[in-house]
């Protein structure tokens, strides 16, 4: 018998398996799929090219996991990439943005000289947001009540107001009137969140994909060496150093509850796995409505979790290239801007609109769409000379009116290949292989609900201890020994390992005040 079953060998669960079994506990996790990773893999689905098939942008793994499970020795390296950003405009314009303060001043000049002026200050701003923000998401998660406390005095309720009642675009235009530069500082505000930038609570969006560290600077995004996938080779690496057991290509087919507690799972091969308590890495509307008997499972929840959002969703291009493609806005190639995050969508305007088609069921056309070249910064991931390209196609639904994925997939490339040649008129000839990811194969594929990678949207009203619902946000579900360790748990989405790390010390803090300590 084990002390904790995990389901799922996505990155949280292998944190969460890697700290309880530090802790002492016998721990066992089961991945339905052949490889660890969850959304957080790196697959070849071309000889030589090591594609991000989901997850794509390192910066968001706490520095508490990285330092505490010694994920360096288990080959756990990143490369922060410099410039952070490009977004090229129709009209043949492009900007920059830079490590570097007073290059991305410059680049902002060309837009705007008082933006030029303000963007010392909004970084100054958001360091301020940021310092309070990151041990919040850090941390267990607080209740209203506490949330507030700690944003006491009128700058800080500013700061308050700011994150949780304002649309991204009325932040961003307090700071600055160009538009083109609001895009280049606003877009991550639709990234996890099923909205418009210009609704409310978007500021927040921005600020949680804000919180990142690489190389020891903050706000700093990059790449995995070698992929993402190597973050989760890693920590499965550092949990069965430390005594867990991984099992892959085992799927469960529902929790085993028995007078009331939860026992452990049984696996879609009929066996019995027992347990003292169950960690899901899964997300709720799986674990609830999914793997738990329906009678297990109180009316009142079933309806607020049957609400929690996940709407988010993505498709994504990934592609196997030739070379790099020529931009026009940037002709050199390869240039710096190809190290960057290339984000399509030259305005708020734009993805607004992009937003408005998919909540009517369309794939937005055009589409608002992220952009990254890693074999450009990590040369690791392709054959000599050759590159990877991924594309993030952020507004994509669930389900299509009038048609299906499946049928719809073909016009899905070709438009993504038609926006993308308008910036990079020689992409066609640039691209060898392609593979389109719809938001019904992350669903399939990896069991996420919807196809939402985040196990839930990231707005104000899903955060916190609202996440995912009231009264289940301290790790703890209804079913006793059930718990949850996945994103649909505080803080939320993102490659972060907190919610895995945090759900393990509440199991473990509940085993041994049960009265009878971890079996290890």
């Amino acid at each position: 018998m084990y002390d904790v079953v995990i389901i799922g060998g996505g990155h949280n669960g292998l944190t969460a398996a890697a700290y309880l079994a530090r802790g002492g506990a016998r721990v066992v996790v089961l991945e339905r799929r052949p490889i660890v990773g969850g959304a957080c893999v790196t697959e070849e689905p071309w000889p030589g090219f090591r594609i991000n098939t989901y997850a794509y942008l390192a910066g968001m793994l706490s520095a508490k996991v990285i330092d505490e499970l010694r994920l360096s020795e288990f080959g756990y390296r990143t490369i922060p990439h410099d410039p952070e950003g490009f977004i090229p405009f129709p009209d043949g314009r492009s900007l920059t943005v830079w490590a570097d303060t007073a290059r991305t001043q410059k680049e902002i000049a060309r837009f705007s000289a008082r933006d030029a002026e303000a963007y010392p200050r909004y970084l100054q701003h958001w360091a301020e947001i940021l310092k309070l923000l990151e041990p919040i998401l850090g941390g267990s998660p607080p209740s209203l009540r506490e949330l507030t406390e700690r944003f006491r005095g009128p700058e800080y309720e500013r700061l308050l107001r700011d994150l949780v009642l304002r649309s991204a675009e009325d932040f961003l235009s307090e700071w600055f009137e160009s538009e083109e530069v609001k895009a280049a500082l606003g877009f991550s505000a639709c990234v996890g969140a099923f909205t418009s930038p210009r609704r409310p609570g978007t500021a927040y969006v921005l600020a949680h994909n804000s919180v990142t560290e690489l190389g020891g600077r903050a706000g700093a995004w990059g790449f995995a060496v070698g992929g993402m996938g190597r973050t989760t080779e890693a920590l499965a690496r550092a949990a069965q150093g430390l005594g867990a057991e991984i099992r892959t290509g085992v799927e469960v087919r529902s929790l085993l509850v028995e007078a009331g507690q939860v026992r452990g799972v049984q696996t879609t091969d009929g066996h019995r796995v027992e347990a003292r308590a169950v960690a899901s890495g899964v997300d709720i509307k799986q674990t609830l409505l999914g793997l738990a008997p329906a009678d297990s499972v109180p009316p009142e929840v079933a309806r607020q979790v049957r609400s929690f959002k996940t709407y988010a969703t993505t498709l994504k291009f990934n592609a196997a290239l030739r070379r790099l493609p020529r931009f026009t806005a940037q002709p050199e190639v390869p240039g710096p801007h190809h190290q960057a995050s290339i984000t399509i969508g030259p305005s708020l305007a734009y993805l607004d609109r992009a937003y408005a088609m998919a909540a009517s069921g369309q794939l937005s056309d055009p589409p608002f769409a992220e952009i990254l070249f890693q074999s450009a910064v990590d040369p690791s991931v392709a054959p000599p000379g050759q590159h990877t390209m991924t594309c993030s196609v952020k507004y994509a639904p669930r389900e299509l009116v009038g048609t299906s994925w499946s049928d719809h997939r073909a016009a899905a490339a070709e438009l993504v290949l038609s926006t993308l040649e308008e910036y990079a008129p020689d992409i066609r000839e640039v691209v060898k292989h392609a593979q389109v990811v719809t938001p019904e194969d992350i669903e399939t594929t990896l069991g996420m609900t919807g196809g939402s990678c985040f196990h839930g949207d990231l707005t104000p009203d899903q955060m916190f201890s609202m996440r995912p619902f009231p009264g289940a946000s301290g790790y703890r579900l209804p079913i006793p020994g059930l718990y949850l360790c996945g994103s649909s748990a505080h803080p939320g989405g993102g490659v972060t390992g907190v919610p895995g790390r945090n759900a393990a010390q509440v199991i473990l803090a509940d085993l041994h005040r049960a009265g009878a300590p971890p079996a290890g």
